[in-house]
């Protein structure tokens, strides 16, 4: 799977969990960017991403993400 279809499938993702059809993230989104993103959220977000890619992130992975970047990182190298 190639970064650009690992950021189409975020997409996807983060379309549906915030509900918003216009949300387009790229390496530099954090949570500032996106309205509703909030700790609820982003365990759902989190949850919909794993369901999404067929993976798990660990603990450390989870609270060290900085931002989409760093989680697309994170999937390229558990789904390759």
């Amino acid at each position: 799977m190639t970064r650009e279809e690992v950021f189409a499938g975020m997409n996807e993702v983060f379309r549906d969990v915030f509900d918003d059809d216009e949300i387009t993230v790229n390496d530099e989104t954090t949570s500032a960017d996106i309205e509703d993103w909030d700790s609820l959220e982003h365990i759902n977000l989190i949850v919909a991403i794993e369901k999404k890619f067929g993976m798990k992130f660990n603990m450390g992975q989870v609270t060290t993400m900085k931002n989409v970047g760093e989680m697309a990182d994170i999937i390229l190298e558990k789904i390759s």
